[in-house]
């Protein structure tokens, strides 16, 4: 049976793949995150998704690999991962009582074959108060989660609704990743269905 790799550090993309009930490897590529500002969000994880899972791919040739990558876009602008205490203060500022985009890509390599897709959710906040982001940031939550939140942890408390796949929120669209490793032919058992 071909191995499974996931092409990511992420803890986040760990736990959901274990959702799958099937075993697999991790690799974190060493990466270049590095894009042309004039893509659009959706551009921006589907290109670092495949360019994770091919450099994986170059260690791993006879195995399925999961490249992935989360951006929150929100007024015109990506929100990556925040630099400090205080980038990630700006963005949860900027987020508060607002809807802004999550955009999680995903791309598939077995062999010479590859499918690449992406997820969009809107996540709207509550207006947060200056008490609930110091207390948030305090918390060390924000630090390394694109947009400075975790959906899945105490960020929760900072969201007001969801319109779309809560797991690509958390990094990493499950449901889609299934149905799109088995059309590619990815062997899984009675027992991960």
């Amino acid at each position: 049976m071909p191995n499974l790799v996931l092409a990511s550090s992420s803890p986040r993309r760990k736990e959901l793949l274990e959702r799958l009930s099937i075993s697999f490897a991790i690799y974190s590529p060493n990466t270049d995150e590095s894009v042309d500002k004039n893509l659009k969000p959706s551009e921006i994880v589907s290109t670092l998704a495949h360019r994770k899972a091919k450099k994986a791919a170059d260690h791993f040739p006879d195995s399925y690999i999961i490249g992935s990558d989360t951006v929150v876009f929100h007024k015109g602008k990506v929100l990556g991962k925040p630099a400090d205490k205080e980038s990630a203060r700006q963005m949860l500022t900027s987020l508060s009582g607002c809807t802004h985009s999550v955009f999680t890509g995903v791309s598939i390599i077995y062999g010479k074959s590859y499918r690449s897709f992406y997820e969009k959710t809107d996540v709207t906040f509550w207006e947060l108060s200056n008490e609930e982001i110091e207390w948030y940031l305090d918390s060390g939550e924000p630090f390394d989660k694109a947009g400075s939140y975790g959906i899945q942890s105490r960020g929760s408390l900072l969201v007001k609704s969801i319109k779309g796949d809560y797991y690509s929120v958390v990094g990493l669209p499950v449901g889609r990743l299934y149905r799109v490793l088995k059309a590619m032919g990815f062997p899984f058992s009675n027992n991960n269905i």
